[in-house]
C-alpha cells in the first residue's frame, strides 16, 4: 500500500511525500527509521497516480549533478532523494523523484526504480546507474551522466540552430510570396485590365498563377494537409522511417552535417557507457536504440552481432559505409590496445569539433543563398509588374 505523508525532519523542517508499506503502523516505522516525526499519514486510495507533464532533459542534468554531490558527501541516496524533491522545479520531476524513493524504500535497487519511469531515464541512464551500484561508483557515474547529457544537449543545440534558420526564411519568403501572388497581383491586374494592351509574357504568367492559385487555394491546402498526413503515416512504418533515415545521411549539404553528429553521438555513447563498467555488447544494445537513425541503429547492431561471433567492432562499421575511414581506424586501434573507450572519447571530442565548424559553414554559406533566391522570387514578381507600366510610358512617349 501507498501511505501520503507530512513530516518533520530533525531541522524542524515539514516535508511531503508517499512511503511504501503493507499498513499503516508499518508507514510510521519506516518514517522514523529515516528520523522523520510523522505529523499526518494516509492510506493512498487506488493504485499510484498517473505522472502526468513532461521531464525536461535540464531536469536530469541538474538531478545528476546533485545527486552525485550528495552521494559523494556520504549523504544516503533515500535522503538524497527527498532533499531534491524538495528542490524539483516541476510537478512532473517531483513526482518521478517520489515514486523513485519509494520504490527503494520498497527495497527496489536505483536502477530498477528509474527504469519504471522511461520518460525521465532513458535505457543508457538506468544502464550506467545499474553499472555504477554494482561497482560502488555510483558518484562517478552520476558525474559522468550529467557530462555526457550536457555535451548531448550541446551538440543537439548546434543542430537545431543550423536548421532553424534556412527553415524559418524559407517560410517567411514562400509567406511574402504567397501574399503577394494572392492579394498584391490581382489589383495589378485590374489596373492592366484598363490598359486594353496586350499583357508581356512574363506579366502574364504571373498573374495566370496568381488566378490558378486564388482559384484552387482551399483544393492546394487540403491537397498539402493529406499528403501530409499520408506522409506521416509512412514515416512512422518500419520501411518508411528508414527510407527517410537513409535519404537524410545522402542530403546534398545536411547530410555531411548529420553524419558528422551520429558520428559524435555514437562514440560518445558507447566510450561512456564502456568507461563505467557496461558490458560491450549491452553497450551497443543500448547506444543501437538510441541512435536515433534506423541505419546507424543497423549498422551498431551488426556490430554486436559481429562480437558475439567473436569479431570485431569496427569491420562491420566499415562494410556501413556511414563512419569515416579515421574513426573505424581509431576504433580498431582502440580495441587492439584495449583502450576502447579513450579512442572513443577522442573521436567524439574531435566530431564534436567538427560539427561546431559545419554549422558555422553552413549557417554562412546558406544566408547569402537564402537572400540570392529571396531576391530572384521576390524581383521576378516586382519587374513583371512594372513591365506594363514601363511599356505604357513609351506608348505615352
Amino acid at each position: 500500500m501507498q501511505f501520503a505523508y507530512k513530516a518533520k525532519d530533525s531541522m524542524g523542517k515539514v516535508l511531503e511525500g508517499t512511503v511504501e508499506a503493507s499498513d499503516q503502523a508499518a508507514a510510521i516505522s519506516r518514517l522514523r527509521g529515516q528520523r522523520l516525526t510523522v505529523v499526518e499519514i494516509n492510506a493512498r486510495s487506488g493504485g499510484p497516480k498517473k505522472i502526468k507533464g513532461k521531464v525536461t532533459s535540464k531536469d536530469i542534468v541538474m538531478f545528476s549533478r546533485q545527486l552525485s554531490t550528495l552521494v559523494s558527501a556520504g549523504v544516503p541516496i533515500v535522503q538524497g532523494l527527498s532533499i531534491l524533491e524538495q528542490q524539483a522545479d516541476t510537478p512532473a520531476f517531483r513526482a518521478v523523484l517520489t515514486a523513485l524513493r519509494t520504490d527503494i524504500e520498497s527495497g527496489l535497487s536505483i536502477a530498477e526504480g528509474m527504469r519504471k519511469h522511461p520518460r525521465a531515464f532513458t535505457e543508457l541512464y538506468v544502464a550506467m546507474i545499474k553499472a555504477g551500484e554494482v561497482g560502488g561508483i555510483l558518484d562517478t557515474i552520476l558525474e559522468r551522466l550529467s557530462a555526457y547529457l550536457e555535451s548531448s544537449e550541446a551538440l543537439k543545440a548546434k543542430v537545431k540552430s543550423a536548421l532553424m534558420y534556412p527553415a524559418v526564411v524559407l517560410s517567411a519568403a514562400a509567406l511574402i510570396t504567397v501574399f503577394l501572388i494572392v492579394f498584391i497581383i490581382p489589383i495589378f491586374k485590374d489596373i492592366f485590365g484598363g490598359f486594353g494592351a496586350e499583357l508581356p509574357f512574363l506579366t502574364q504568367i504571373i498573374i495566370d498563377i496568381s488566378d490558378l492559385l486564388r482559384k484552387y487555394i482551399i483544393h492546394l491546402i487540403l491537397l498539402g494537409g493529406v499528403a501530409f498526413w499520408g506522409l506521416k503515416k509512412w514515416a512512422a512504418t518500419e520501411k518508411g522511417h528508414r527510407t527517410i533515415d537513409d535519404l537524410s545521411l545522402k542530403l546534398p549539404i545536411f547530410g555531411i552535417l548529420l553524419k558528422k553528429v551520429a558520428v559524435a553521438k555514437f562514440t560518445r555513447t558507447l566510450g561512456t557507457l564502456i568507461k563505467s563498467g557496461v558490458p560491450i555488447l549491452q553497450g551497443l544494445e543500448t547506444v543501437a536504440q538510441t541512435a536515433g537513425n534506423k541505419v546507424i541503429e543497423e549498422a551498431i547492431n551488426k556490430s554486436r552481432d559481429s562480437i558475439k561471433e567473436g569479431g570485431r567492432i569496427s569491420d562491420p562499421l566499415r562494410k556501413a559505409g556511414i563512419f569515416p575511414p579515421m574513426v573505424i581506424q581509431m576504433i580498431s586501434v582502440g580495441e587492439e590496445t584495449g583502450a576502447l573507450d579513450n579512442m572513443l572519447a577522442k573521436i567524439a571530442d574531435f566530431y564534436d569539433a567538427e560539427v561546431d565548424t559545419a554549422v558555422r559553414g553552413l549557417t554562412s554559406m546558406i544566408e547569402p543563398l537564402i537572400m540570392i533566391v529571396l531576391g530572384v522570387v521576390i524581383g521576378t514578381i516586382v519587374i513583371a509588374m512594372m513591365m506594363p507600366m514601363f511599356s505604357l510610358g513609351e506608348m505615352v512617349g
